[in-house]
């Protein structure tokens, strides 16, 4: 833990003159404070006050009124600024005028949830695997349409000294935010990319995803590129996924409570309960997890996504993964439904609510389907639920699911539904090239 005099020391150390008070809203956008360094002593005792009316998902005018509280822990200098415009991030948690943790705070969401494991004695660990594209700037200077950087494909031995070398600054930047990168390479579509960061805990990692995004977006547009974390967002290659691992340890000893090596998927019974309480609430927890219109243009068979609902040890096409562990410690699951554009705080939220609930029901799992499942016959397929093929069957699917409901509270899953819904009127709305090329020159 991080005192109030490290910070201060930090930022004299640092010669730090602006920080950057950090937060997300309900659809995970992240939101910004900047305060002269002058006025961090106040804010460290007392908070800053904020006007929560204009922030998606937050409160309506009448309550408006919020304060952010930072997380000392969360404290980091921002690499890419220096001298007189040093600034130091901090993520701060919201709270009401009341000194009470506000209910649509994304990151209350998930510490709530987490408390709820705690109670049963565990801890929820995770590691998310970001994919992103970096993408050229058209004549005009934007991305759109969407140009990828290099033509490699994957796991490339890197001939592009721009890509090598620009995940090698990421690499660097996210080290100044003590983000331990593990790997990096290339991802199967042309532009893909892909950078693994420690396994952790959930609110660490999920604290992680969130400045993963922004800073390498700040180091592509640094060197002329747009990364983009957009599911799909180029036809006809693979989309961007968030493949998370999770495990649970146990409170009292820290030892993985999903290890068992006598069993033949290395899973314990506690596992086991967990994965079939992810797989009874895919469908309801898909709209957090998978939440633009566009993140069901990424689920669809042929593209390494997954569709069916369903678990396996090595089928990548299953929805959920059990990857070979070297040793026991290392033991977990990993879930490939979600991708980079979710508010990280509440998928976990879910993600952690649904296996719960699956360990406190002591929900059976269902055989293991090891076989390609884009390559079974017709009636076997048929036998398999799928997920949501559209954001707003997912949004009715998350309305029938009491359990993923609750995890999320009223007040969230009301504000995350309502925006989620508009965002789908949009859409519906619009015509699009496709359908101007498709009909305009035959009706």
């Amino acid at each position: 833990m991080i005192s109030q005099a490290d910070v201060l020391a930090r930022v004299e150390q640092h010669q730090i003159k602006f920080i950057d008070l950090q937060f997300t809203d309900v659809v995970g956008v992240v939101k910004n404070v900047t305060i002269p360094v002058a006025q961090l002593a106040e804010t460290l005792d007392h908070g800053i006050w904020f006007d929560g009316s204009s922030i998606e998902g937050f409160a309506r005018i009448a309550e408006s009124d919020m304060y952010l509280v930072p997380d000392l822990d969360t404290f980091a200098v921002l690499p890419w600024l220096s001298g007189e415009e040093a600034t130091a991030r901090l993520i701060c948690d919201v709270f009401t005028p009341n000194g009470q943790p506000f209910l649509g705070d994304p990151r209350a969401v998930l510490t709530r949830v987490l408390a709820e494991a705690d109670k049963m004695g565990f801890a929820f660990n995770t590691g998310p695997e970001l994919e992103f594209f970096l993408l050229k700037p058209g004549p005009n200077g934007k991305a759109i349409p969407p140009v990828p950087q290099d033509d490699a494909g994957y796991f490339d031995v890197p001939t592009d000294n721009l890509a090598s070398g620009i995940r090698r600054r990421m690499v660097s930047t996210l080290a100044a935010f003590g983000i331990d990168v593990e790997a990096m390479h290339h991802e199967v579509a042309t532009g893909q990319h892909e950078i693994d960061f420690r396994y952790s805990d959930a609110l660490h990692t999920a604290d992680n995803a969130v400045t993963f995004r922004i800073a390498l977006k700040t180091i592509a547009q640094q060197n002329g590129l747009y990364a983009t974390f957009m599911p799909k967002p180029i036809r006809g290659v693979s989309g961007n996924g968030m493949h998370v691992h999770q495990s649970l340890t146990y409170k009292a000893n820290g030892s993985n409570a999903f290890a068992d090596p006598g069993d033949p998927h290395g899973l314990s019974q506690i596992a086991k309960h967990f994965i079939a309480g992810q797989l009874a609430h895919a469908r309801g927890m898909c709209a957090i997890l998978a939440p633009l219109v566009n993140s069901y243009k990424r689920l669809v068979p042929g593209y390494e996504a997954p569709v069916y609902i369903s678990w396996a040890r090595i089928n990548r096409s299953a929805l959920i993964r059990v990857p070979r562990a070297h040793e026991l410690d290392s033991t977990r699951i990993e879930l490939r439904c979600p991708d980079p554009s979710c508010n990280p705080y509440l998928a976990f939220a879910v993600m952690l609510a649904a296996g719960l609930d699956g360990i406190r029901r002591e929900l059976p799992v269902p055989e293991a389907t090891d076989e390609n499942l884009y390559l079974i016959d017709n009636q076997r397929r048929a036998s398999l639920r799928t997920l949501p093929g559209s954001l707003i069957e997912a949004l009715e699917e998350l309305d029938q699911d009491d359990v993923i409901r609750d995890a999320l509270g009223a007040h969230t899953y009301e504000r995350f539904v309502s925006a989620k819904k508009l965002e789908w009127d949009e859409y519906r709305l619009e015509v699009t090239d496709w359908e101007l090329n498709k009909y305009l020159p035959i009706y």
